[in-house]
């Protein structure tokens, strides 16, 4: 799995929202070599293909491929396949795809050194949308739920929402690493998300990495913008 992140900066996984490579580019290219990850999901990825994690590993980029993958666990295991055989450091499944699905995709990753994160609730869904596709728990217990069977299927680590953090921990400890979106500087615009923090509250609350995209990435410097969460994220876990 992928090294433990050793500064601020290696914590935070900047969203590369883009419609395309050329835009994709100019997104990460003031950011290369700041330590960071980049995201690449599925807006950039069914645009352009595998050809896009390849060209981010060719400028030295670090790249969650985030794809979620949820089919019957054959298929979601050959994709875990493909996505080791692209170097990337993390892949996403979506764990609402049942316990043989997690172990299979686990199990592919085995001898590469790629971590498989299981989705649980997406943070752009709140308890009202659960309600709506049929699942009467609050998403708090459902994030916990779902974590509990990806654990006993050999899962190492998941993407959460900033307010389930807390839950995550105190029922896992610190054996699960957890990827959090969902987070915005104080004072940011919080689009569509329904469950966020700011980057120092969810490293408080302990968030291993961060996905942040647009205060990054539509700043006057984005450069500026990640140092500071970056810093921001120090403060808050200093002495």
């Amino acid at each position: 799995m992928t090294a433990t992140p050793s500064t601020a900066k290696e914590k935070i996984i900047v969203a590369i929202d883009a419609p395309d490579a050329e835009a994709a580019k100019r997104l990460a290219d003031p950011l290369l070599g700041e330590g960071c990850l980049f995201k690449i999901g599925l807006q950039l990825f069914t645009a352009e293909g595998p050809s896009i994690v390849r060209e981010f590993k060719k400028l030295g980029a670090r790249v969650f491929l985030d794809l979620k993958f949820h089919d019957i666990p054959n298929t979601a295991k050959e994709a875990i396949h493909s996505a080791a055989a692209l170097g990337v450091e993390m892949t996403t499944i979506h764990l609402c795809g049942g316990p043989r699905m997690v172990a299979d995709s686990v199990a592919a990753a085995d001898g590469s050194e790629m971590l498989v994160l299981g989705v649980s609730v997406l943070t752009s869904m709140d308890a009202e949308s659960l309600a709506a596709v049929g699942v009467s728990a609050t998403p708090e217990n459902q994030v916990v739920h779902l974590a509990r069977m990806g654990r006993l299927q050999g899962l190492q680590g998941v993407v959460a929402s900033p307010r389930e953090i807390l839950p995550l921990r105190e029922n896992f400890g610190n054996d699960l690493v957890i990827v959090t979106p969902g987070v915005r500087p104080a004072g940011s615009d919080i689009g569509d998300q329904k469950r966020v923090m700011t980057p120092a509250e969810a490293v408080r609350a302990g968030a291993n990495f961060l996905v942040i995209g647009r205060p990054i990435t539509s700043a006057p410097s984005p450069v500026a913008a990640l140092r500071a969460i970056a810093e921001e994220m120090a403060a808050a876990t200093a002495g």
